[in-house]
C-alpha cells in the first residue's frame, strides 16, 4: 500500500470532495483509499483566525494544493508563508479569480512563473490518488505524532504518520523529546488492525507506558539513541521573509517551527545570517534540519519571519556546541 499527505489551502472543505472526514481539531484530515493507495488531505480549519493551523498543515504535507478563491489577506499570508517552504505546490484558480490578477499577487515569490490551472475537482482527485512521495524505508523507524486520546478498554491511542522505517507491534520506542519509553500494543491503519506499517502510513497506535495527555503534537516515536534533542539552538543560512514588517532583535520572542513542533523561542544573539536562540522545552531536532520562525503577535501583515537551517543543537545552558542527528 502506498500513501500521500496533501495540504489543501485556500478552499475550505475541499477535503470533503477528496475523502472521508477523519480527525478534526484545529486541522481536519480526510482520507481516501483506492486501489492500495491512501490519500490523506489536511485542511487548516481554524486559519486565518489562527495562524498555527496553516503551519501545521504545511508541515504535515508532502505536497500542497493552493486554490486562489479570492485575492484577500488570507491568500496573501498563505503565499508569504509558502514562499519560505520547499514543499511542492500546485496552484489552482477558482471561477472568481482571474489569472492576470493572481500573477500580480505572485510577483517576487517562488510561484512567479508557476503553472496556474482552473480547479477541476474530479481531475484533481484522480491525479492525487495516482501520486505518492518517496520516503526513506531504511533506517530506524520514526513516527511523527499529531493527535492523542484515551480509548476505553484500549488505553492511550496516538495518531501520526510513519516517516521512516517500518513500525511493528510490540516495538519498544522512546517518546521523543521526553525520556519516556513506551511499547506499541497494537497498530491500526484506516480502521484495520495491522502487524506493521511502512513509511507514509497513517497509523493509530495503542501505547503502553504513557497517558494521552502527556503526548504533544510533534513528538516522535523512535528507538532510543536514534534522535537528538535540544533547547539551545544555532540557526544558520538565515533567509528573512521579504513581507515581514517587524524587527529581529536580541531578546525578541518568536515561535519556532521544527518539523511539526511549534514552540516559543527567545533570540539570544543575532548576527548576519545566524541566530542563537533558546526554546522553552527540549525539541526533537537535528543538525541540517530546516526551521522556520513566526511572529504570532505581529501587527496586521504576514506573520512569517524567516527560515534557516540548524547548525548546532544543545541540551545544556552553556555555549552551544555541534551535535549530530
Amino acid at each position: 500500500m502506498t500513501s500521500a499527505v496533501v495540504a489543501l489551502l485556500g478552499a475550505p472543505e475541499l477535503g470533503k470532495e477528496l475523502g472521508r472526514k477523519g480527525t478534526a481539531s484545529d486541522v481536519t484530515l480526510y482520507n481516501l483509499v483506492r486501489d492500495g493507495h491512501v490519500l490523506t488531505s489536511v485542511e487548516p480549519t481554524q486559519f486565518p483566525e489562527k495562524f498555527p493551523p496553516l503551519l501545521y498543515s504545511i508541515a504535515l504535507a508532502d505536497r500542497v494544493i493552493l486554490v486562489a478563491s479570492a485575492l484577500d489577506r488570507a491568500l496573501a499570508e498563505t503565499l508569504a508563508t509558502l514562499d519560505l517552504f520547499d514543499t511542492p505546490t500546485d496552484l489552482y484558480l477558482s471561477a472568481g479569480v482571474g489569472e492576470g490578477e493572481l500573477r500580480r499577487a505572485l510577483k517576487g515569490t517562488r510561484f512567479e512563473n508557476a503553472t496556474l490551472s482552473p480547479l477541476d475537482i474530479p481531475h484533481l482527485r484522480e491525479e492525487l490518488v495516482a501520486w505518492s512521495p518517496q520516503l526513506p524505508a531504511e533506517g530506524p523507524v520514526s513516527v511523527r505524532l499529531d493527535h492523542a486520546f484515551p480509548v476505553k478498554g484500549v488505553g492511550t491511542v496516538a495518531l501520526g504518520f510513519v516517516r521512516r522505517g517500518t513500525l511493528h507491534v510490540h516495538d519498544r520506542l522512546r517518546l521523543y523529546p521526553t525520556e519516556r519509553e513506551v511499547e506499541v500494543r497494537s497498530i491500526q491503519s484506516q480502521d484495520v488492525d495491522v502487524r506493521e506499517a511502512a513509511p507514509g502510513t497513517r497509523v493509530g497506535v495503542a501505547l503502553k507506558g504513557v497517558d494521552a495527555d502527556e503526548i504533544d503534537r510533534g513528538q516522535v516515536l523512535a528507538p532510543a539513541g536514534s534522535r537528538t534533542t535540544g533547547n539551545r539552538l544555532v540557526v544558520g543560512g538565515r533567509r528573512d521573509s521579504r513581507y515581514y514588517r517587524g524587527k529581529v532583535d536580541e531578546g525578541s520572542q518568536l515561535q519556532l517551527l521544527v518539523d511539526l513542533q511549534l514552540v516559543p523561542a527567545r533570540l539570544q544573539k543575532v548576527t548576519p545570517g545566524r541566530l542563537d536562540l533558546t526554546v522553552d522545552r527540549p525539541l526533537v531536532a537535528a543538525v541540517g534540519e530546516p526551521v522556520w520562525l513566526a511572529d504570532l503577535s505581529a501587527a496586521p501583515g504576514p506573520r512569517m519571519v524567516g527560515r534557516g537551517v540548524l547548525e548546532q543543537v544543545n541540551l545544556d545552558t552553556g555555549p552551544p556546541r555541534s551535535s549530530t542527528a
